[in-house]
């Protein structure tokens, strides 16, 4: 049976709401996702920043107050400081970006003293949900780390893999995507996609399948792999992790997808402490909701890990 964001949600009703620590909260459309997101039982909110603004925003939106602790911190970068210290000192089960620019929300997010350092690779996952595709697809990164080595690729995989899990697949099928889907020494992104490959059957990256070099049709299209006598492969048309081999194959592909079909989507930034809500301007208020669901079923997922 297709997986979506009504089973994402569902999930995090069933391990209870989670608490979000919104950076930088005078801002009308994160507000209104905050709001969407208590009322559907998905997570409260600790709003930090301009408490007037705040108010003021919530008053145009009808959006009562009440149940929210509001951090009153009219300084940018100190409401971001205060914010991330929450989920630092889990006070608040992720963090979210509210209207300040990424450069410093990710600042915050590094900080040394309060931010949310693992002393790991910090990387993006982007779920959809797409009409005419069975499972949920999970794609990255599309949005953080730009060129990544094979070291990365591992480091970005190990990363996708709770997300995964929090989402309902255990043994997730990865493709490391390609133009083509044989190796060919003069393109080192299917030579890399092998050798992640070879990694997982030797047992160096475990908890999934990983099938690559694949061209994206044999990805996620089984007709196409009928068609091309993909039988031997792994990954037939069914995978459920696109890893792309730079930001801009991953970049273009995530906006053809959001432009282009009627889709749902959530994203999050993982590697951290806890999940990080690092939501677009240019995303929709539904996405935003989405992307506050999957981060809550994430953290539940890690705080199983961590017992």
């Amino acid at each position: 049976m297709k997986q979506g964001f009504d089973d994402i949600i569902s999930k995090v009703k069933e391990c209870g709401m989670k608490t979000v620590a919104v950076s930088v909260a005078q801002d009308t459309e994160v507000l209104v996702a905050v709001k969407e997101a208590k009322k559907r039982g998905i997570a409260n909110a600790i709003l930090v920043g301009d408490e007037a603004k705040i108010r003021e925003i919530a008053a145009s939106i009808d959006m009562d107050l009440t149940g929210f602790e509001i951090i009153d911190e009219p300084d940018v970068i100190q409401a971001s400081l205060k914010a991330v210290k929450l989920a630092h000192d889990g006070k608040a089960d992720m963090y979210m970006k509210g209207i300040i620019d990424t450069k410093n929300f990710l600042k915050s997010v590094l900080d040394k003293e309060v931010g949310l350092r693992t002393g790991g690779v910090l990387s993006h996952v982007c779920v959809f949900e797409i009409p005419g595709i069975d499972q949920l697809l999970f794609l990255t990164d599309v949005a953080f780390m730009t060129y990544p080595t094979l070291e990365d690729k591992v480091n970005i995989i190990k990363n996708t893999l709770p997300v995964c899990k929090a989402c309902g697949v255990d043994t997730p099928k990865i493709a490391p995507l390609a133009a083509v889907e044989v190796v060919n020494p003069k393109m080192p992104v299917t030579v890399e996609a092998a050798e992640l490959t070879r990694m997982c059957e030797e047992g160096e990256i475990t908890g999934c399948i990983i099938d690559g070099p694949l061209s994206l049709d044999l990805a996620i299209d089984p007709e196409a792999a009928k068609h091309k006598g993909a039988t031997d492969r792994k990954i037939q048309g069914d995978a459920d992790v696109l890893l792309f081999p730079d930001i801009h194959a991953g970049n273009l592909v995530y906006k053809a997808i959001v432009h282009m079909t009627d889709m749902k989507n959530g994203c999050i930034l993982t590697g951290t402490k806890v999940p990080v809500i690092l939501t677009s301007r240019s995303d929709t208020f539904e996405t935003k909701v989405n992307s506050i669901a999957l981060a809550a079923v994430v953290a539940e997922e890690m705080k199983k890990a961590q017992a």
